[in-house]
């Protein structure tokens, strides 16, 4: 009588062994709490105080804040550096990958070999050595300009001209599509070619299929690559700080430079958290404009927006 109370109010009944589920999680969620959830909150708390790894911090309110958006001349600059480098290295990323990946859906021979050999780059991720290797096939005496000088172009200063820098750098994430190639891959793989059967009786060009059958059926894996991305760019460090240093003159200061250069180098750790809590904010407006505008532009196979 009891059980059918409960049913006819709406409870619902926990399965019996709910608690090992507990159980289960439980390492996650010490790990959560210990590595991710304490140093959050608690970077929060220093971005209100002059803490640094020397020595113990005092309250100083919204200081850092202060001096951040009024005193400090670098953190603009990095942060127009930033929003620059994600606008460039994005688009072309998500091109290339998609570009790539309509390549690889074609029926040709041997095509499960380059699909590997296209995926390797992504596998080796923002690593420190990927990032020297780039670092000497650019620098001036490097890979890319004896190539160039082999067909008669002059040297190109890729790493010591600001205007080329922020460019060069962004060629390394380019250059590591296979993620994204693989999504929009699986995406390709699910659109019906029933479609593209109908499209042909009706004499639609290979260009006009793709804008009226294939992108519009792969918005979604467009715009959860596009997500993933901002955000990984936003959050740049290991390659404007291994090959260029931030430099020259500034021209590649990410963000990431920025916070790393005040947190362990100037020990202001405060500072450097007031930074990254900036960066975080930012990073959540960004994605919270994409989300509120994939009513416009994502649709899915039922024929609904997002």
């Amino acid at each position: 009588m009891k059980n059918q109370y409960a049913a006819s109010a709406g409870v619902r009944k926990y399965p019996k062994n709910w608690k090992w589920g507990l159980v289960f999680i439980f390492p996650w969620l010490i790990g959560f709490a210990l590595l991710q959830a304490y140093p959050l909150l608690m970077s929060l708390y220093y971005s209100f105080t002059d803490f640094s790894i020397l020595s113990d911090g005092k309250w100083v309110g919204l200081k850092n804040y202060v001096n951040l958006f009024n005193k400090d001349k670098y953190f603009w600059k990095s942060f127009f550096i930033t929003i620059k480098y994600s606008l460039l290295s994005v688009p072309m990323k998500l091109i290339m990958a998609l570009a790539i990946a309509m390549v690889l859906n074609m029926k040709l021979k041997g095509i499960n070999f380059f699909r590997t050999v296209y995926y390797l780059p992504s596998i080796m991720g923002g690593s420190v050595a990927i990032s020297i290797l780039w670092k000497f096939m650019f620098m001036k005496e490097g890979m890319v300009n004896k190539a160039l000088a082999v067909i008669g172009i002059p040297s190109v200063d890729w790493l010591g001209n600001p205007k080329i820098a922020l460019v060069s750098i962004s060629l390394l994430v380019v250059w590591q599509f296979g993620s994204s190639m693989v999504l929009f891959l699986a995406g390709l793989k699910n659109v019906p070619t029933e479609l593209y059967e109908a499209a042909s009786v009706d004499g639609a060009s290979k260009w006009r299929q793709f804008w009226k059958i294939t992108l519009p059926m792969i918005t979604p894996i467009v715009f959860f690559n596009l997500m993933m991305q901002i955000i990984h760019a936003l959050q740049e460090f290991t390659s404007a700080f291994i090959i260029t240093n931030g430099g020259p003159n500034h021209g590649t200061y990410l963000m990431g430079v920025k916070i790393y250069e005040d947190a362990f180098q100037n020990l202001k750790m405060g500072y450097a958290s007031a930074a990254s809590w900036i960066l975080f904010l930012t990073i959540l407006a960004v994605t919270m404009v994409v989300f509120k505008s994939s009513d416009a532009w994502v649709f899915y196979n039922d024929g609904g927006t997002d």
